[in-house]
This record gives structure tokens, sequence and C-alpha cells, in this order.
């Protein structure tokens, strides 16, 4: 399973959104510090459809909360614009906590900066937009790290010799 952890997001429809992802992924929502939003929400119900009573989630009250939560050898993945490596040399692991900040502070540097080894980003063109929005930028990283993680089946001669790359299961 993956976590993903919105650390302490503004808008419900990319919270519902994220949401969503994770009921398709079978991944955990860890909500983190002060929401911009009440979790019973229409808009949060609306932007995650039906789909809401099926999130495997949680409310932490804040970081030192969500941290004592967790396995003590948990892997962590922050995501920052402010990070020099991209997130494609990230070696995510079962079990990965992937760390998003809020949409529109981002991580704070006190989460941040004793944790800049473990600090990703996802690459843009320069000078293009200042961010992506986070439901974009959770989809991004979270099927990115279910790809390192599925099984990749061996080519077959009916896909040809290195296989198509299609769909994988979860």
């Amino acid at each position: 399973m993956i976590h993903i952890v919105l650390y302490e997001p503004d808008i419900p429809w990319n919270t519902g959104n994220v949401g969503r992802s994770c009921v398709a992924t079978g991944s955990r929502l860890h909500l983190v510090g002060k929401l911009g939003f009440s979790t019973d929400s229409k808009e949060i119900r609306r932007s995650g459809l039906d789909y809401w009573e099926k999130l495997n989630w949680v409310h932490h009250t804040d970081w030192e909360s969500f941290l004592k939560s967790t396995p003590v050898d948990a892997a962590f993945f922050f995501f920052s614009k402010k990070a020099k490596v991209s997130f494609w040399e990230a070696k995510f692991k079962p079990e990965s906590y992937l760390i998003f900040g809020c949409e529109t502070k981002g991580l704070p540097e006190n989460i941040l900066a004793p944790r800049s080894a473990q600090t990703y980003r996802i690459p843009m063109i320069p000078d293009s937009v200042r961010s992506l929005n986070l439901s974009t930028s959770v989809g991004i990283v979270l099927y990115e790290a279910l790809r390192q993680l599925a099984p990749h089946p061996a080519p077959s001669p009916s896909r040809g010799e290195g296989g198509d790359g299609g769909d994988f299961s979860l």
C-alpha cells in the first residue's frame, strides 16, 4: 500500500480528487493538521463523487501526531517545487509515504529542511508555471511509485521483444 499525505490542504476538490485516486489505487490518505474545509462538506463529497465512503483515510491533528502513527523505518518522500532532485530519481518502496504540502504554501521549512535528501520535485519547463495542481501532482507521483512497485510481466512473443509497456493490475 502507498500512503498519500496531504499537509494542511486548503481546497476541498483537490482533496476529493486525491481521495478518488487513492480509492482507485488502494492507497491510504492521511490528512495532516488544519484543513481549509470540513471533510463533511459537499465540495469534498462532490469531487470525491460516491467514492469517498470507500476511501481509507485518517486525519492527524498535527505533524507530530502523524509521525507517531508511522513505523520507525517508514520510507518518506517529500515533494516540493524547491527541491533540486527530480522524482524520477526516487526509489519507492512498498508502504512509502508520499508527502505533499498545502496548495498555497507548500510544505513548511521546518519539515523540509531536515529532510532535503528525501525531497523531490516534478520537473517543469523553467518559467512556465509556478506549480502544478495538487491533485495532478499526487497522481503523477503516485502512479510512478506504483509503476516501480508493480510486477513487470515477461515479454511474450505476441507483444514483441520488449512488451508494450501496457497496463498493470493492482
